[in-house]
């Protein structure tokens, strides 16, 4: 078991979670608005890390991450929705979800897809993202679902697999 976070790992979860939030908002908001990774990436970078809002200051994000999630997702979203597709029940592929969910899916199959983070981490921080945007629903559970079914197909030996 690991002892209490230093000031600084502490800082830099916060940076990665943050990230990983605003990957899952600009996925959404290219898909919406039909926007490039450029322009989305130029607009979250610019505007929204660290910004403040009517006395409401946005996290820092974690620039490598936020950008390596979206441009991964954009590049491998066929792979990333063939994973969550067979993730699903057949009754509901993935054009018939909730859109944030959908983003939610992409950006977390693209962090699954790499080598850096353990495919439970990305569980756990994508179903915290989840709660952020669902806080009284049954949507972290279902992502949780998801995205274990997505980690054991993206990631087998991560499971003894």
């Amino acid at each position: 078991m690991s002892g209490p976070r230093s000031p600084g790992q502490e800082a830099r979860r916060r940076s990665r979670s943050a990230a990983r939030l605003y990957a899952v908002q600009a996925l959404f908001q290219m898909e919406a608005a039909g926007q490039s990774v450029d322009s989305v990436r130029r607009e979250f970078e610019t505007h929204r890390f660290g910004a403040i809002y009517e006395d409401d200051e946005m996290a820092e994000g974690d620039t490598g991450l936020f950008r390596r999630l979206i441009e991964e997702a954009v590049n491998n979203q066929a792979r990333i929705d063939q994973m969550t597709d067979r993730a699903l029940v057949a009754a509901w592929p993935i054009d018939r979800i909730d859109p944030v969910l959908r983003a939610l899916f992409r950006a977390a199959g693209a962090e699954l897809m790499g080598p850096d983070t353990p495919p439970r981490v990305v569980i756990t921080e994508f179903v915290d993202v989840a709660r952020a945007f669902f806080p009284e629903g049954r949507e972290p559970k279902f992502v949780n679902a998801v995205l274990d079914h997505m980690a054991r197909d993206a990631r087998p030996e991560a499971f003894g697999g």
